[in-house]
């Protein structure tokens, strides 16, 4: 479809939207409460776009293109309108970016910024201190919470775990938990979905908290190391010793998507008890060996073992950090070569 935005000539695919059609070409929207994987809710209203033919303003979120439509989005009267609205998300929390840990990275301060709004256009009050730090790994800062609805949309229709609601009405409504429990005594399973939808400093890593800010930050792409499926990760990196972990969004085939292993227990890479290199055990006492030394002593021990006992004697269990196609060696070299079914995977356990 051919469409007019602020006129300039663009084309747009049918069932896109208003929003979707402008980030598409480079043209910015505030958009709070709308994320590609929650879906439009035209709750936050920041979005709205001047439309030909239309009385009022539309929320582009959730508005789909007509081919020939004309919109507008940078109108003094639009503008006007999204600055209001940005400024009641400032000033009805703690959004102090000097020591948020979102700071670079948050989409309300993105908002401010392009809508040229200054600390001193924000009608401030203190808000008294209200975390939630009853989680092994996320920490909640309600003052910072602007009540988009992301996490609660990627709690319940994301990864489906069901533990996030909006809770009361008005002026005491805030995310909650079960019926109001904490979020460390729900059944919240710490996936940290709602953190990678976060558009502001609510949701935040405990583990990453003081650590670095986003420009202090080198993204590296990897494969997660827990299990065989291969999802996508972003290191943080700073100084060569990762400070957070987020999902990659747009790779399959998790698509932002994370468990709570492959998005928080990254601290093994740091354990002291890590091997760096084979050991053998002799007089009840380990010593290091070279790989050549330590793989030829098990196949000679297996080899061994099999002639004396047959191949029942052995059993093997492939790891879960490895790749799918080693696991599959694994099995292969059980069945194939020492003729014993006796293989399981540590993933089972």
């Amino acid at each position: 479809m051919k469409i007019t935005i602020n006129g300039k000539q663009c084309t747009a695919a049918d069932g896109q939207t208003i929003l979707e059609a402008a980030r598409i070409h480079g043209i910015y929207i505030p958009a709070l409460c709308y994320h590609e994987k929650t879906g439009a809710h035209a709750r936050c209203r920041a979005c709205v776009v001047e439309v030909k033919g239309s009385p009022a303003p539309v929320t582009s979120c959730n508005t789909p293109v007509r081919d020939g439509m004309e919109i507008v989005t940078d109108s003094e009267h639009l503008i006007e309108a999204q600055r209001f609205v940005i400024k009641l998300a400032l000033s009805s929390g703690n959004h102090d970016c000097i020591v948020c840990e979102k700071s670079g990275s948050c989409e309300l301060q993105d908002a401010a910024y392009h809508l040229k709004i200054e600390d001193k256009d924000v009608r401030k009050r203190e808000y008294p201190p209200d975390l939630d730090d009853s989680s092994a790994f996320i920490r909640i800062d309600y003052t910072k919470c602007i009540l988009c609805g992301r996490c609660v949309e990627a709690c319940n229709h994301v990864v489906v775990n069901r533990a996030a609601r909006i809770m009361n009405r008005g002026y005491d409504a805030r995310v909650g938990f079960g019926f109001g429990t904490p979020m460390g005594a729900s059944t919240c399973v710490q996936c940290g979905e709602c953190i990678q939808v976060c558009p502001v400093g609510a949701l935040i890593e405990r583990k990453s908290i003081g650590k670095a800010r986003f420009q202090d930050v080198e993204k590296v792409r990897t494969t997660c190391p827990y299990c065989g499926v291969g999802c996508q990760l972003d290191l943080h990196v700073r100084d060569k010793h990762i400070v957070k972990v987020s999902a990659v969004e747009d790779a399959a085939p998790n698509k932002g998507r994370l468990c709570v292993k492959g998005r928080f227990g990254y601290d093994f890479i740091y354990s002291k008890d890590r091997l760096t290199t084979p050991l053998i055990k002799e007089n009840g006492e380990f010593r290091e060996a070279s790989w050549d030394e330590a793989l030829d002593l098990v196949a000679a021990k297996f080899k061994e073992i099999i002639a004396k006992h047959g191949s029942d004697a052995v059993a093997g269990v492939s790891c879960a950090r490895s790749i799918n196609e080693d696991s599959y060696q694994m099995q292969k070299l059980f069945r194939a070569v020492f003729k014993s079914n006796n293989i399981d995977h540590c993933a089972r356990t």
